[in-house]
């Protein structure tokens, strides 16, 4: 097999390392491969590729000496495979007492963010102006309140909720909790901004 490119990362500083790996990966045609070079079995590196592109890449040792490993790292589809993330069911486990992020989207090129989040029965996400991004979010357990700056809106198991960008939310939960989906455009990170009354 003829690689497309060779890249040696001994000499590239390590927070630059992986960036620049998958970056030549994204690149690559399918049936094109990349091959490394590093002074370590990139063992964090395989890790990676198996969490954002199970099924869409092949790895095959070339050299395991001291300091001098080479890894064939090969484009097997030109896209990433659609899969199974995980089960609601499981991410809602209504007998948790646990509040807070149950699970989220962490593919590294993702276009989305998707977080479960659960709060505690009568724990509050107080009012704050929302970011510049449209959240779809759906009730998946236990009930509670959205407040916004007209009317509160009741919300129940199944309920799909639209949160324009930069309109004001809290949220509060009922006897039995709240647990919900969000889905929005990836953004670098997330910041809820306080509730300013005008």
């Amino acid at each position: 097999m003829t690689d497309h490119t060779t890249l040696d990362v001994r000499e590239i500083p390590k927070p630059q390392r992986h960036p620049q790996i998958f970056g030549i990966f994204r690149d690559l045609a399918a049936g094109d491969s990349l091959l490394l070079v590093n002074d370590h079995d990139p063992r964090h590196l395989h890790d990676e590729f198996e969490a954002s592109y199970p099924g869409s890449y092949a790895w095959e040792y070339v050299r395991r000496e001291h300091r001098d490993y080479q890894v064939r790292i090969s484009k097997v589809t030109s896209t990433p495979l659609p899969r199974k993330l995980t089960n609601l069911v499981d991410a809602v486990d209504t007998g948790s007492d646990a509040a807070g992020v149950r699970w989220k989207l962490d593919a590294p090129d993702r276009g989305l963010d998707s977080n479960v989040i659960a709060l505690a029965p009568r724990q509050q996400i107080a009012r704050h102006t929302g970011a510049e991004v449209d959240v779809l979010i759906q009730i998946l357990g236990g009930d509670g309140t959205l407040g916004t700056e007209g009317e509160d809106v009741a919300l129940a198991i199944g309920d799909l909720i639209w949160l324009p960008h930069h309109s004001q939310r809290e949220f509060t939960a009922g006897p039995t909790g709240l647990t919900y989906l969000t889905v929005h455009r990836h953004r670098e990170s997330l910041v809820i901004e306080p509730f300013t009354p005008r």
